[in-house]
């Protein structure tokens, strides 16, 4: 314990010292070269007063220490440093408000010795350091560069694309053992530009302008022999043309290891001009006219002031438009630099002489008509065997156009076979007559039109048949599309010049005027078919005298009179005229009052048979009477109908709709004529019971999670009616709003069998409906909420057994609505809130305090502690 007191004061100085001032300047020694500018640092740290510190420099060679310069003191200056101070040779110059820097701008064998910077002191205790000194020494200037513009004046004329070399020579001869760094640079602006450099360190250092072509090899440097820096330069380019230099600095190694750059020295080697190669391109021959299937002469002439190694590729371009750039041309043929031809079968490239390519198209076409251009390109051999493209010029296009063949030929259209009735076949012939300029690169197609006849001015529409692409690929019209498919029509290709179109059972419908459309197709040099001509034949008609078909349909009712329950028959005949062989197609429909629900449009097809005798149920949708109606062919133009156990809801006007068919080609049936029958009534005159409903409540107002009640009360007029002759179906129905504005929702339903049925609810509440008398039926919503409020009411269909004991429904009835409305109770809506919350505030209360007891108790006693004094010896103060 003792020691560590005593050593207590020692530390305290050593850290009293440690933050006294600092004066710093460069290690010991600084190797300067004889003649070069040296700059000396002096800055001080760590001190008091101003921020603003003065500087004084001396010198000493061994002996005492002779005054230099100083920034407070003009007349600090000895006497033999006057005059070079005064002339600026020396120059103390301030870098900051505590660092200064000795400049000499030429320094000689005489300043080598040992400098001192010196800071008065503006602290106010004595600490630190206030002076540094550092020894300079001046080696003589052994740095020797030379280039070879100083034998050569003249620039060195190049080509793009020509290699270069140049050199430069640096030595050295200096006593210390120092590194040269030597960097070769372009000027061709206002300043110098680094290319490569090989550094003091000996690595190779390209700036980023040169880094790419460096990493590629066309930009090297490399020592020859000792002294020879050689830069080479492969694949000249224009921005390499201005004046290279050679710049060399030499380094030496500090006192701290770093390296310090102590001289530098540059020569301008050479001026560079690099001349862009000349190319011409030229189509001898101008503007020109070559008619269809001839051949296409063009001669593309290149002409360069390139001398020495080089290759030319040449392409050749097509263009339909003058606006078309080069992307949008179509490539001919090219020839590459290795003379190398890329194939094609109509067009050939060939190679004449040195500056000549020859094109040549043959059978060129129409679609050949346009502009025509080359392109050419010179290349360069590299020192790594690659090839550099140094120019490329596109010629000025030139316009030629094709003058087509005309074709000529006739087109004539022939009625074989002309139909005189209904189903007889028809069969038309197209040939080509007198054709002229047709050889192997020309095929003809046909297209087959239709015209219907009209009485009066309208205008036609020709309708399109079928017709044939360029590879006779057969392409039918909407009209013919089935019936070509079933083999009605069919079209074929009989000759080379020949086309026919046949009809197999012609229709009334097929009357018209024919005519044939031949297109000629020319074939283009990649396979493509073009049409080139296209000629109309003169116009065939198909027609026969026909009458026109006739239809009469009477249904006639067969018991006049007849009551509810009992089966009504109807008979349906038919006649019809100038229809051959026909056969005929029923349908029974009924329209209803509009007072009928089930069908709100009035027309129901309720059964119908087909001219095959086959039946089939259409609209008929009660499923108790499933098999309640019938259809059947008495005669082979009579039918009748018949519906079992009518009902009161069957009341309505009856008719018989009859489709004549007549036999058509390949056993398919035609629609000749429609009939619409005479009216049947169906109208139950009785004087049966009258029904009425009407809907009760004692209490349309309930608070939420009451009960409400609802009655619907059935009455009846005219007839008394035993409790089991009569049964209902009744369904409730509600409308949440106060207007009638949205649908109706289904509550319960319960059918004249007894069985309940409810909807599906999306809330809490839930509905039950009874029975509770022959004519009441209760509904019942338990547990009320706010989304049951609206309109209700009720819709009831009577069912009445008549004397035959058959069941009759009656209509639908419903009643007025009554408006519910379901409010909420406040006081028991808050009741349990209000007992919740004093239930929390009582236990908060009692919780509350329990803890404040606890702590009084327990967390807050204060105790008395003695004093106490710490036993500690005063140091004694000469150990401070």
């Amino acid at each position: 314990m003792g020691h560590r007191v005593g050593s207590a004061p020692l530390l305290l100085l050593l850290l009293a010292f440690c933050k006294g001032r600092i004066v710093r300047v460069p290690k010991s020694p600084l190797i300067r070269v004889e003649g070069t500018e040296t700059v000396i640092p002096c800055n001080v740290t760590d001190y008091d007063g101003p921020s603003e510190q003065n500087f004084d420099w001396e010198f000493s060679q061994g002996t005492d220490f002779v005054r230099i310069v100083s920034t407070w003191d003009s007349s600090f200056t000895s006497q033999q440093y006057q005059k070079r101070v005064s002339s600026r040779e020396i120059v103390l110059r301030r870098s900051s408000n505590n660092a200064v820097e000795l400049l000499i701008r030429s320094i000689q064998p005489i300043d080598q010795g040992e400098y001192k910077c010196i800071t008065p002191s503006t602290d106010a205790t004595v600490q630190g350091n206030y002076d540094a000194t550092v020894q300079v020494k001046v080696i003589a200037d052994g740095l020797t560069v030379s280039g070879a513009k100083a034998r050569s004046s003249k620039p060195l004329k190049l080509s793009e694309g020509d290699s270069f070399e140049l050199r430069c020579s640096a030595s050295t001869t200096s006593s210390e053992h120092t590194h040269l760094q030597v960097t070769w640079e372009l000027k061709n602006g206002p300043a110098w530009q680094e290319i490569l450099s090989l550094t003091h360190e000996g690595k190779f250092q390209p700036s980023p302008e040169y880094e790419e072509r460096y990493l590629s090899g066309d930009v090297r440097l490399d020592t020859v022999a000792n002294d020879i820096y050689r830069l080479s330069v492969s694949q000249a380019l224009p921005l390499d043309e201005g004046l290279y230099r050679c710049l060399v600095s030499e380094w030496v190694k500090g006192a701290d290891s770093s390296w310090q750059k102590i001289q530098e020295k540059n020569v301008e080697v050479a001026s560079v001009v690099i001349q862009q190669t000349a190319l011409d391109v030229l189509i001898a021959t101008s503007n020109m006219s070559v008619t269809e299937r001839d051949s296409l002469d063009l001669t593309c002439n290149i002409t360069t002031d390139r001398s020495g190694i080089f290759q030319a590729q040449v392409t050749w371009y097509f263009s339909e438009s003058l606006d078309d750039t080069l992307l949008d041309a179509r490539v001919l043929l090219s020839v590459d630099r290795d003379s190398v031809v890329s194939n094609s079968p109509l067009i050939s490239l060939s190679h004449m002489d040195r500056n000549s390519y020859h094109l040549l198209v043959r059978d060129v076409g129409v679609e050949d008509s346009g502009y025509y251009f080359c392109q050419a390109s010179v290349w360069v051999p590299q020192h790594n065997g690659s090839w550099h493209k140094v120019v490329e010029k596109t010629s000025s296009p030139v316009s030629v156009v094709v003058t087509a063949l005309e074709l000529d030929y006739q087109i004539v259209l022939n009625a074989s076979k002309t139909p005189k009735f209904s189903d007889d076949p028809t069969e038309l012939e197209c040939r080509i007559v007198n054709a002229q300029n047709t050889e192997a690169n020309v095929r003809f197609t046909v297209s087959w039109y239709y015209r219907m006849r009209l009485r009066n001015d309208a205008v036609v529409t020709d309708e399109l048949l079928a017709t044939m692409d360029a590879d006779w690929t057969l392409l039918v019209g909407d009209k013919s599309r089935q019936r070509t498919q079933n083999g009605e029509i069919i079209f074929s290709k009989q000759a080379m010049g020949t086309f026919s179109l046949r009809i197999q059972w012609t229709s009334e419908a097929d009357r018209g005027d024919y005519y044939c459309v031949v297109s000629a197709w020319s074939k283009h040099h990649n396979n493509s078919w073009v049409k080139s001509k296209d000629v109309t034949s003169a116009l065939v008609s198909v027609f026969w005298a026909t009458q026109d078909y006739t239809l009469t349909v009477e249904a006639v009712k067969l018991k006049p009179f007849f009551m509810a329950g009992h089966t009504f028959e109807m008979i349906c005949k038919v006649s019809s005229q100038n229809i051959k062989t026909p056969r005929y197609s029923v349908l029974i429909t009924a329209e209803k009052p509009l007072t009928d629900q089930s069908n709100p449009n009035g027309t129901t097809r309720i059964i119908s048979l087909n001219q095959d005798s086959v039946v089939r149920l259409e609209d008929w949708t009660d499923q108790a009477r499933v098999d309640g109606v019938v259809l059947e062919k008495v005669q082979e133009n009579e039918f009748r109908y018949r519906m079992y156990q009518t009902q009161m809801s069957d009341a309505g006007l009856y008719r018989c709709v009859v489709t004549a068919w007549s036999p058509g080609g390949s056993g398919m049936w035609r629609e000749a004529v429609n009939g619409l029958s005479n009216p049947i009534q169906i109208d139950f005159q009785t004087s049966g019971p009258v029904f009425n409903v009407s809907v009760h409540s004692d209490n349309p107002t309930v608070y939420q999670g009451e009960l409400a009640d609802l009655l619907c009360i059935v009455t009846i007029d005219r007839v008394v009616l035993e409790p089991d002759d009569m049964s209902f179906d009744v369904s409730w129905f509600a409308v949440h709003s106060f207007a009638l504005d949205r649908a109706p929702v289904l509550l319960a339903s319960l059918d004249r069998k007894g069985i309940v049925t409810q909807a599906r609810r999306n809330w809490s509440s839930d509905v039950s409906l009874e029975r509770i008398s022959p004519m009441e039926f209760r509904l019942r919503v338990h547990g009320c909420e706010g989304q049951d409020f609206g309109n209700h009411y009720c819709s009831i269909t009577p069912w009445v057994r008549s004397a035959t004991g058959v069941w009759q429904r009656e209509p639908e009835i419903k009643s007025k609505p009554i408006f519910i409305s379901v409010k909420m109770d406040v006081l028991n809506a808050l009741k349990y809130p209000l007992l919740i919350g004093i239930g929390l505030a009582t236990i908060i209360g009692l919780l509350s305090c329990l803890i404040g007891y606890c702590s009084s108790r327990w967390c807050c006693k204060k105790e008395v502690q003695e004093t106490r004094r710490e036993r500690r010896r005063l140091m004694s103060m000469e150990m401070d």
